[in-house]
């Protein structure tokens, strides 16, 4: 949807002014902080918009028909996006840059080749790409503010180990509205332009917190419930990785860096992304609207979803063995179809080409995994479910979407904690919503 807007008011930034910003940006001593390049930044936005609506505002985008009301808005454009769009041919662009340029364009660790997410971060807010230095500067300022209050971390250790975590995720997350700057600034009557500033802070806490507390649920679900400090000196995904138990893997926390950096944000058509700009235009705080987005993040036609491929994919090796012929696995595909149920990972509301999400963890998975039985057949798959699918007239897109893939990728490096999975895609999803906030 957001794309329609776009193309309509012609709105979209130039790389080459992305570019130059940056180079102004500087100083002779030093870059400006992300917060200072808002400060900027967000006045001429704000004309923008002014300027937008006296000239377009009672233009219409179309009919609405009943399908689409009963369809979950599907196809209908309801919200301004400023982060990504999701193109239907292309998939989805952050700040108009691609995936692929993104892993191209974006900073890397020292001696990495994924895009840190703090520079995905750092575009999706301002629409630039970040120096090395910025988003060096951006990991020390997440690691200065990951520590959470004793009584997060009372509530977390007090939720029996059977509760899921995504619902212990969601119940930390919105605790943290006890300390949200945004709601204390909003009680002393704080400007409306002057909004932006709480909701940045909030939000940069909001994100910095996530790896201390996804961490602990982890520990205390599936570990001793011991956790290790966060190290200043690294990275957001490495950090996380740690925390986690994997940080001595440097091919998981690379890994990690891909996939916060492809989870991050989505558009606004789906429920976690659309939840979290919907609650916070109520001037919740980003903390009790993340917390949202968490709650509609937990479904299992949304962030679930990578645990039903994996269980899916298990099955079927359990069913017709590790290098099993085509033959076997179309007859497997059919079966599943026949009995009712969908092949999960394949299909998506608004792509019709295979999802360069996952185009992006195969790639991934070609170079460090490309002996995994698990991957294997998830590439077999790939050459035979989109045929059976056309066939059988059951999707307008035949094509792998991002879950196909994800599940298999943690799995390799010992993260078997399929419940997991999606506490991580909501650590992933923070970034786009805390940017649309």
């Amino acid at each position: 949807m957001a794309a329609t807007l776009r193309n309509t008011l012609n709105i979209s930034r130039s790389p080459v002014l992305a570019r130059t910003f940056i180079r102004f940006s500087s100083t002779a001593s030093r870059q400006l902080t992300l917060k200072e390049r808002l400060a900027e930044l967000i006045p001429a936005e704000i004309e923008k918009v002014k300027a937008i609506r006296a000239e377009h505002g009672k233009k219409a985008f179309g009919p609405v028909t009943v399908d689409q009301l009963y369809g979950g808005m599907r196809g209908l454009p309801a919200l301004i996006w400023d982060g990504s769009v999701l193109d239907p041919e292309e998939g989805i662009r952050f700040r108009g840059k691609s995936i692929s340029e993104c892993k191209e364009l974006l900073p890397t660790a020292p001696g990495g080749s994924e895009p840190l997410p703090e520079g995905l971060f750092w575009l999706l807010l301002t629409g630039e790409v970040p120096s090395q230095e910025q988003v060096t500067e951006l990991s020390r300022d997440w690691a200065a503010r990951a520590e959470i209050p004793d009584f997060v971390k009372e509530i977390i250790d007090r939720c029996p180990p059977t509760l899921h975590p995504m619902s212990q995720f969601s119940l930390a997350v919105t605790a943290l509205n006890h300390d949200s700057a945004f709601a204390k600034a909003y009680q002393e009557g704080v400007s409306k332009k002057e909004y932006w500033g709480p909701t940045f802070e909030d939000s940069m806490d909001l994100i910095a917190k996530l790896p201390n507390i996804a961490g602990r649920i982890f520990r205390n679900v599936f570990g001793d419930g011991k956790l290790p400090a966060i190290d200043p000196s690294k990275d957001y995904s490495a950090n996380l990785a740690t925390l986690l138990g994997f940080g001595n893997n440097e091919a998981f926390v690379e890994l990690l860096r891909l996939y916060i950096t492809i989870h991050s944000d989505h558009e606004g058509g789906n429920v976690s992304a659309h939840t979290g700009k919907l609650v916070g235009s109520a001037l919740s705080d980003p903390f009790l609207a993340f917390g949202a987005s968490l709650n509609g993040l937990a479904g299992p036609l949304h962030g679930l979803a990578n645990q039903e491929v994996l269980l899916w994919l298990r099955k079927m090796q359990d069913k017709i063995g590790e290098n099993a012929t085509d033959e076997a696995v179309k007859e497997y595909v059919w079966s599943t179809l026949k009995s009712g149920q969908v092949v999960p990972g394949y299909g998506h509301a608004v792509l019709r080409k295979t999802d360069p999400r996952y185009t992006a963890q195969r790639e991934f998975a070609l170079k460090h995994l490309p002996d995994n039985p698990l991957f294997k057949l998830v590439g077999q798959i790939y050459n035979i479910v989109p045929g059976i699918l056309l066939e059988a007239g059951k999707a307008k897109n035949p094509w792998p979407n991002v879950d196909a893939h994800s599940g298999v990728l943690l799995t390799h490096y010992g993260m078997h904690q399929m419940q997991f999975y999606t506490v991580l895609f909501g650590v992933s999803r923070a970034f786009g919503v805390a940017s649309q906030l």
